[in-house]
Protein backbone atom coordinates (compact mmCIF):
# COMPACT_ATOMS: atom_id res chain seq x y z
CA UNK A 1 0.00 0.00 0.00
CA UNK A 2 1.34 3.59 -1.20
CA UNK A 3 1.87 5.78 1.96
CA UNK A 4 0.01 9.16 1.30
CA UNK A 5 0.17 12.54 3.29
CA UNK A 6 -2.12 14.47 1.72
CA UNK A 7 -3.40 17.45 3.47
CA UNK A 8 -1.18 16.89 6.18
CA UNK A 9 1.14 19.40 7.76
CA UNK A 10 4.59 18.69 8.52
CA UNK A 11 7.56 20.77 9.96
CA UNK A 12 10.94 20.05 9.76
CA UNK A 13 13.46 21.35 11.56
CA UNK A 14 16.84 21.64 10.60
CA UNK A 15 15.49 21.08 6.95
CA UNK A 16 18.02 23.71 4.81
CA UNK A 17 20.65 21.11 4.05
CA UNK A 18 21.75 17.40 4.53
CA UNK A 19 19.00 14.73 6.32
CA UNK A 20 16.30 17.97 7.16
CA UNK A 21 16.28 18.64 3.45
CA UNK A 22 16.06 15.28 1.92
CA UNK A 23 13.21 14.40 4.83
CA UNK A 24 11.26 17.49 4.02
CA UNK A 25 11.66 16.68 0.23
CA UNK A 26 10.56 13.11 0.99
CA UNK A 27 7.46 14.64 3.13
CA UNK A 28 6.55 17.03 0.48
CA UNK A 29 6.47 14.21 -2.66
CA UNK A 30 3.82 12.53 -0.82
CA UNK A 31 1.37 15.30 -0.48
CA UNK A 32 2.53 16.91 2.93
CA UNK A 33 2.67 20.63 2.76
CA UNK A 34 5.90 20.98 4.65
CA UNK A 35 7.60 23.85 6.92
CA UNK A 36 11.10 24.05 5.85
CA UNK A 37 12.87 25.48 9.33
CA UNK A 38 16.19 26.34 8.92
CA UNK A 39 17.87 28.97 11.51
CA UNK A 40 18.36 32.37 10.40
CA UNK A 41 20.46 34.84 9.64
CA UNK A 42 19.97 38.56 11.65
CA UNK A 43 17.12 39.13 9.71
CA UNK A 44 15.32 35.69 9.99
CA UNK A 45 16.05 34.69 6.35
CA UNK A 46 17.71 31.51 5.55
CA UNK A 47 18.67 31.51 1.81
CA UNK A 48 19.07 27.46 2.09
CA UNK A 49 15.58 27.05 3.65
CA UNK A 50 13.99 29.03 0.88
CA UNK A 51 16.12 26.68 -1.41
CA UNK A 52 14.38 23.54 -0.23
CA UNK A 53 10.71 25.86 -0.45
CA UNK A 54 11.58 26.64 -3.98
CA UNK A 55 12.53 22.81 -4.83
CA UNK A 56 9.13 22.21 -3.38
CA UNK A 57 7.33 24.85 -4.92
CA UNK A 58 9.24 23.71 -8.72
CA UNK A 59 7.53 20.13 -7.73
CA UNK A 60 4.19 21.21 -7.65
CA UNK A 61 4.08 20.76 -3.44
CA UNK A 62 3.24 23.60 -1.48
CA UNK A 63 5.96 25.35 1.28
CA UNK A 64 7.18 27.57 3.20
CA UNK A 65 10.35 28.80 5.19
CA UNK A 66 10.61 29.58 8.76
CA UNK A 67 13.95 30.59 10.28
CA UNK A 68 13.23 29.40 14.20
CA UNK A 69 16.41 28.85 16.56
CA UNK A 70 14.72 25.82 17.83
CA UNK A 71 16.23 26.20 21.05
CA UNK A 72 14.36 29.57 21.76
CA UNK A 73 10.65 28.53 23.01
CA UNK A 74 9.63 32.15 21.91
CA UNK A 75 10.35 31.41 18.37
CA UNK A 76 9.47 27.78 17.71
CA UNK A 77 6.10 29.16 19.10
CA UNK A 78 5.72 31.66 16.35
CA UNK A 79 6.94 29.11 13.51
CA UNK A 80 3.89 26.76 14.83
CA UNK A 81 2.09 29.66 15.03
CA UNK A 82 2.28 30.44 11.16
CA UNK A 83 1.96 26.61 10.26
CA UNK A 84 -1.51 27.12 11.93
CA UNK A 85 -2.44 30.41 10.58
CA UNK A 86 -1.30 28.85 6.53
CA UNK A 87 -3.03 25.57 6.98
CA UNK A 88 -4.86 25.15 10.49
CA UNK A 89 -3.02 22.05 11.65
CA UNK A 90 0.23 19.92 12.22
CA UNK A 91 0.23 16.24 11.85
CA UNK A 92 3.74 15.64 11.35
CA UNK A 93 6.67 17.08 13.78
CA UNK A 94 10.26 15.94 12.61
CA UNK A 95 12.59 16.86 15.05
CA UNK A 96 16.04 17.08 13.17
CA UNK A 97 17.87 20.23 13.64
CA UNK A 98 21.66 19.54 15.53
CA UNK A 99 24.63 20.54 16.31
CA UNK A 100 28.11 19.12 16.84
CA UNK A 101 30.94 20.44 19.78
CA UNK A 102 33.11 16.91 19.37
CA UNK A 103 36.01 17.19 21.85
CA UNK A 104 36.67 14.47 24.73
CA UNK A 105 35.28 14.75 27.91
CA UNK A 106 38.40 15.93 29.69
CA UNK A 107 39.31 18.88 27.33
CA UNK A 108 35.41 20.01 26.24
CA UNK A 109 34.34 23.08 28.13
CA UNK A 110 30.99 22.43 29.98
CA UNK A 111 29.35 25.08 27.61
CA UNK A 112 30.13 23.30 24.44
CA UNK A 113 28.36 20.55 26.53
CA UNK A 114 25.22 22.24 27.75
CA UNK A 115 25.17 23.85 23.87
CA UNK A 116 24.51 20.42 22.55
CA UNK A 117 21.91 19.45 24.83
CA UNK A 118 20.05 22.34 24.46
CA UNK A 119 20.08 22.40 20.80
CA UNK A 120 19.06 18.59 20.57
CA UNK A 121 17.32 17.65 23.96
CA UNK A 122 15.82 21.39 24.69
CA UNK A 123 15.15 22.08 20.84
CA UNK A 124 13.10 18.94 20.32
CA UNK A 125 11.36 19.31 23.68
CA UNK A 126 10.24 23.15 22.93
CA UNK A 127 9.00 22.06 18.89
CA UNK A 128 7.01 18.78 20.87
CA UNK A 129 5.59 21.17 23.50
CA UNK A 130 4.46 23.76 20.69
CA UNK A 131 2.28 20.89 18.83
CA UNK A 132 1.47 18.96 21.25
CA UNK A 133 -1.97 20.68 22.26
CA UNK A 134 -2.92 20.42 18.82
CA UNK A 135 -1.86 16.86 18.16
CA UNK A 136 -4.28 16.48 21.08
CA UNK A 137 -7.08 18.52 19.99
CA UNK A 138 -6.87 16.88 16.54
CA UNK A 139 -6.70 13.45 18.04
CA UNK A 140 -3.71 12.84 15.43
CA UNK A 141 0.16 13.68 14.87
CA UNK A 142 3.29 11.72 14.08
CA UNK A 143 6.56 12.74 16.30
CA UNK A 144 9.54 11.71 15.44
CA UNK A 145 12.86 12.78 17.60
CA UNK A 146 16.54 12.11 15.71
CA UNK A 147 18.44 9.74 17.64
CA UNK A 148 22.00 8.40 16.82
CA UNK A 149 24.45 5.66 17.79
CA UNK A 150 26.32 7.58 19.69
CA UNK A 151 23.89 7.96 22.15
CA UNK A 152 22.52 4.02 21.77
CA UNK A 153 26.28 2.64 21.88
CA UNK A 154 28.59 5.74 23.12
CA UNK A 155 31.69 7.12 20.37
CA UNK A 156 34.76 8.55 21.83
CA UNK A 157 34.59 12.57 21.49
CA UNK A 158 30.74 12.71 21.61
CA UNK A 159 29.69 13.00 25.33
CA UNK A 160 27.84 15.58 24.82
CA UNK A 161 26.32 14.66 21.54
CA UNK A 162 25.69 11.21 22.81
CA UNK A 163 23.89 12.38 25.85
CA UNK A 164 21.63 14.38 24.14
CA UNK A 165 20.64 11.72 21.33
CA UNK A 166 19.97 9.38 24.26
CA UNK A 167 17.59 11.36 25.92
CA UNK A 168 15.47 11.73 22.49
CA UNK A 169 14.52 7.70 23.75
CA UNK A 170 13.65 8.29 27.29
CA UNK A 171 11.30 11.25 25.63
CA UNK A 172 10.01 9.46 23.21
CA UNK A 173 9.17 6.67 25.82
CA UNK A 174 7.07 8.32 27.86
CA UNK A 175 5.45 11.00 25.26
CA UNK A 176 3.88 7.55 23.49
CA UNK A 177 2.65 6.87 26.58
CA UNK A 178 1.03 10.13 27.42
CA UNK A 179 -0.23 10.51 23.32
CA UNK A 180 -1.01 6.69 22.60
CA UNK A 181 -5.01 7.75 23.59
CA UNK A 182 -4.98 11.17 21.50
CA UNK A 183 -3.79 9.22 18.40
CA UNK A 184 0.19 10.69 18.55
CA UNK A 185 2.80 8.12 18.15
CA UNK A 186 6.03 8.97 19.00
CA UNK A 187 9.52 7.35 17.53
CA UNK A 188 13.05 7.81 16.87
CA UNK A 189 14.99 7.74 13.84
CA UNK A 190 18.73 6.60 14.43
CA UNK A 191 20.31 7.66 11.06
CA UNK A 192 23.66 7.35 9.26
CA UNK A 193 24.41 9.61 6.42
CA UNK A 194 27.58 11.15 4.91
CA UNK A 195 26.73 14.89 5.37
CA UNK A 196 28.15 18.59 5.89
CA UNK A 197 28.31 17.50 9.35
CA UNK A 198 29.98 14.26 9.03
CA UNK A 199 31.93 14.84 6.09
CA UNK A 200 35.29 14.18 7.14
CA UNK A 201 34.83 11.27 9.00
CA UNK A 202 34.39 8.76 6.12
CA UNK A 203 36.17 8.01 3.00
CA UNK A 204 34.36 8.63 -0.23
CA UNK A 205 33.39 5.45 -1.57
CA UNK A 206 31.62 5.20 1.94
CA UNK A 207 30.42 8.55 1.85
CA UNK A 208 28.68 8.09 -1.36
CA UNK A 209 26.64 4.94 0.00
CA UNK A 210 25.57 6.60 3.29
CA UNK A 211 23.54 9.58 1.15
CA UNK A 212 21.33 11.09 3.21
CA UNK A 213 18.10 10.41 0.37
CA UNK A 214 18.36 6.52 1.48
CA UNK A 215 17.35 7.91 5.04
CA UNK A 216 14.47 10.00 4.25
CA UNK A 217 12.20 6.74 3.40
CA UNK A 218 11.82 6.05 6.92
CA UNK A 219 10.95 9.19 8.02
CA UNK A 220 8.29 8.71 5.59
CA UNK A 221 7.29 5.34 6.89
CA UNK A 222 7.13 6.76 10.99
CA UNK A 223 4.86 9.92 9.85
CA UNK A 224 2.94 7.97 7.89
CA UNK A 225 -1.26 6.90 8.94
CA UNK A 226 -0.47 3.59 10.25
CA UNK A 227 2.86 4.30 11.55
CA UNK A 228 4.35 2.31 14.69
CA UNK A 229 4.69 4.28 17.97
CA UNK A 230 7.53 3.81 20.81
CA UNK A 231 10.20 2.28 18.19
CA UNK A 232 13.35 3.16 17.01
CA UNK A 233 14.50 3.13 13.84
CA UNK A 234 17.47 3.00 12.29
CA UNK A 235 18.46 3.63 8.90
CA UNK A 236 21.83 3.88 6.85
CA UNK A 237 23.47 3.31 3.42
CA UNK A 238 19.93 1.72 2.36
CA UNK A 239 19.78 -0.97 5.53
CA UNK A 240 17.09 -0.46 8.06
CA UNK A 241 17.01 -2.13 11.80
CA UNK A 242 15.15 -1.64 14.97
CA UNK A 243 16.83 -0.78 18.38
CA UNK A 244 15.42 -2.87 21.00
CA UNK A 245 16.50 -2.15 24.74
CA UNK A 246 16.06 -4.95 26.82
CA UNK A 247 16.46 -6.35 29.91
CA UNK A 248 17.67 -9.49 32.01
CA UNK A 249 15.65 -11.65 33.89
CA UNK A 250 18.17 -11.26 36.50
CA UNK A 251 17.59 -12.77 40.23
CA UNK A 252 16.54 -11.81 43.88
CA UNK A 253 19.63 -11.88 46.49
CA UNK A 254 16.83 -12.36 49.19
CA UNK A 255 17.33 -12.80 52.08
CA UNK A 256 20.57 -12.75 53.07
CA UNK A 257 22.69 -11.99 49.92
CA UNK A 258 22.05 -8.58 49.31
CA UNK A 259 25.77 -6.83 49.45
CA UNK A 260 28.29 -6.14 47.12
CA UNK A 261 29.89 -9.68 47.33
CA UNK A 262 26.40 -11.13 46.15
CA UNK A 263 25.85 -9.01 43.73
CA UNK A 264 29.92 -9.87 42.17
CA UNK A 265 28.65 -14.01 42.98
CA UNK A 266 26.03 -13.52 41.01
CA UNK A 267 26.74 -11.37 38.22
CA UNK A 268 27.12 -13.99 35.44
CA UNK A 269 23.52 -15.12 36.49
CA UNK A 270 22.35 -11.37 36.05
CA UNK A 271 24.13 -11.15 32.86
CA UNK A 272 22.57 -13.85 31.31
CA UNK A 273 20.59 -12.93 28.18
CA UNK A 274 18.06 -16.00 28.46
CA UNK A 275 14.57 -15.03 28.36
CA UNK A 276 15.17 -11.00 28.01
CA UNK A 277 12.42 -8.84 27.49
CA UNK A 278 11.92 -5.08 26.39
CA UNK A 279 9.56 -3.21 28.66
CA UNK A 280 6.59 -1.36 27.57
CA UNK A 281 6.50 1.24 30.89
CA UNK A 282 8.60 1.82 33.66
CA UNK A 283 6.48 0.27 35.66
CA UNK A 284 7.38 -3.19 34.58
CA UNK A 285 10.93 -3.26 36.07
CA UNK A 286 9.65 -2.89 39.84
CA UNK A 287 7.03 -5.16 39.13
CA UNK A 288 9.27 -7.41 38.15
CA UNK A 289 11.50 -7.05 41.14
CA UNK A 290 8.80 -7.22 43.49
CA UNK A 291 7.73 -11.10 42.06
CA UNK A 292 10.93 -12.33 42.71
CA UNK A 293 11.35 -11.04 46.07
CA UNK A 294 8.12 -12.54 46.70
CA UNK A 295 8.46 -15.73 45.26
CA UNK A 296 12.43 -16.02 46.96
CA UNK A 297 11.02 -15.25 49.83
CA UNK A 298 7.53 -17.58 49.54
CA UNK A 299 5.50 -14.41 50.35
CA UNK A 300 1.86 -14.05 48.42
CA UNK A 301 1.17 -11.14 46.66
CA UNK A 302 -2.38 -9.99 46.61
CA UNK A 303 -3.98 -9.91 43.23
Amino acid sequence: MTIRLDGQAAIVTGAGQGLGRCHALALAERGAKVVVNDLGSANGVSASADAVVAEIRAAGGEAMAHGANVAVAEQVNDMVAKTMDAWGRVDILINNAGILRDKTFLKMPIEDFRLVVEVHLMGSANCTKAVWEIMREQDYGRIVFTTSSSGLYGNFGQSNYGAAKMAMVGLMNTLHLEGAKHGIRVNCLAPTAATAMTEGLFPEPVFNLLSPEVVSPAIVFLAGPDAPSRKVLCAGGGSFAVFKGVETVGMSLLPNDISPEGIAAAWETMNDETGMKEFTSGFEQPGKFVRQGAETLGMELPE
